[in-house]
């Protein structure tokens, strides 16, 4: 057999283990997997030295495009996801106008995404006050989730995402529970924070420090708390968006374990910058939940370390420049949202394994594996014959520091610029086609296709 790649001798991640290998890619998938591989190819790669992973699966990307594409594009967002190693995401239904969350709108995205993606892509629908009736028809669409935010979000214009009263909450946990959807959750207590930041603000304390004293710990494990309660009442599955605290990990677990549908994310935010930092690096560190004290971040590093994580996603939210720098002091009044899609990989495969002794196995499972199991995509996630060619080389010994002329964001902020990573990413296959080299950047036109999931719980590709 001819091949239209081969990817040899490097130190192969597998779901259990890890041997130097060669992989074989015919039409898109890997259909080879031995010791050695001796056959032609148009391609041939040497991976000696460098490890050879499934490409990350980020399943909390924030594109603004349609809407608010001057924050970020499909083109630019996806570019930066290629050269950070990542090869298929799933789009956050809220920053873009209008928010996804009927089948206008998801339709409106869908025609903004077609041609400008370098990867594989997949949609969520929102759960909004007032939309319980269309989350059908963006089941029929082929979302393969939804989002809800318990923090207060959105604007005051039209077609903004909303986060949910506790009627929307239940009732639409209830719809998606007969859907057989799972519902991501932003868990913090909303009324709490909100009336925490107007105390501050009326005390003319608008630091860093103030703005992480206004949303503590016990608000978000409050509010997963509550929502792992109503899970429980109406059977939905659930997923918690990037969890800061190891009380909220404790609470998810424990529900876990007593047979609850339950998973949880956490961010490399959380693990690698602390709120003390934060006051050092300014408003481009400002995220929500926020970044917790050096103590709490130890404890979360520790529940990683033990299997705790079930995934880690970037939270990708960016913002024009006017929006993080202004000539206010007023911490409150910038966006918060964090650029960080890029450095996914490389940061944490050097924090984690490379620092830490993490088995690189269990690295792969947070930032592949478990998402594909979980967002319904059967094809990605894994190295194994007829899985999808999307893999990534990543080099160990390459030490790099990050600097801003290197990202593709639109905007090119980031709390990582300035940060030397012992890691780096060297190539990104997309179905076995090469769409970012270290040397060279982003590779050749945008190949990405739209992954579905349907009612019936079926999958396709389109």
């Amino acid at each position: 057999m001819r091949y239209d790649l081969i990817i040899k001798g490097g130190k192969v991640v597998f779901k259990d283990d890890v041997q130097v290998a060669d992989i074989g890619v015919k039409d898109g998938k890997m259909s080879a997997i031995a010791e050695f591989i001796e056959a032609e190819a148009d391609d041939v790669v040497n991976a000696a030295g460098q490890f050879v992973m499934p490409g990350m699966i980020d399943t909390h990307v924030h594109i603004c495009e349609p809407g608010r594409t001057e924050w970020e594009g499909f083109v630019t967002g996806s570019k930066a996801l290629a050269a950070g190693g990542t090869t298929c995401y799933v789009d956050m239904p809220l920053n873009a106008l209008p928010a996804t969350v009927d089948r206008l709108s998801l339709q409106l995205k869908l025609s903004s995404a077609e041609g400008k993606n370098y990867i594989d892509y997949a949609l969520y629908g929102g759960l909004v006050p007032g939309n319980l009736e269309k989350l059908e028809e963006l089941s029929e669409e082929g979302v393969v989730a939804f989002k809800c935010f318990m923090a207060t979000c959105g604007s005051d214009l039209q077609n903004d995402f909303k986060n949910v009263d506790d009627y929307t909450l239940y009732m639409g946990m209830k719809k998606l529970a007969d859907l057989g959807h799972v519902l991501s959750i932003h868990a913090e207590n909303a009324e709490i924070t909100d009336r925490l930041a107007e105390d501050m603000k009326m005390q003319g304390k608008t630091s860093a420090k103030d703005y992480a004293a206004s949303r503590p710990v016990f608000t978000e494990v409050d509010s997963v708390r509550r929502a792992l309660f109503l899970a429980r009442e109406t059977g939905c599955r659930l997923h918690f968006v990037h969890i800061s605290t190891a009380e909220a990990v404790d609470e998810i677990v424990k529900a876990k374990n007593n047979g609850q549908d339950v998973t949880l994310e956490s961010c490399p935010h959380y693990f690698t910058i602390n709120s003390a930092q934060f006051e050092e690096i300014g408003p481009v560190a400002k995220c929500s939940p926020p970044l917790r004290n050096q103590e709490e971040q130890k404890r979360l590093w520790q529940k990683l370390m033990q299997g705790q994580i079930d995934m880690l996603t970037s939270d990708h939210s960016p913002c024009p420049p006017e929006m993080k720098f202004s000539d206010s002091d007023n911490i409150f009044e910038v966006w918060g949202g964090i650029s960080g899609c890029q450095n996914n990989v490389d940061l944490m495969f050097d924090e984690a394994v490379l620092k830490r002794r993490l088995p690189v196995t269990d690295f792969v499972k947070m930032i592949s594996y478990n998402p594909s199991r979980r967002f319904h995509l059967p094809d990605k996630g894994e190295i194994a014959i007829s899985k999808d060619a999307d893999i990534i080389l990543l080099d160990p010994n390459h030490t790099y520091e990050v600097q801003k002329d290197d990202l593709y964001y639109r905007h090119r902020h980031s709390p990582y610029i300035g940060r030397e990573i012992g890691c780096r990413v060297t190539k990104t296959f997309v179905r076995g086609q090469l769409v970012f080299d270290v040397n060279e950047g982003i590779i050749g036109e945008p190949i990405g296709k739209r992954i579905t999931y349907n009612k019936k719980g079926e999958l396709a590709t389109s």
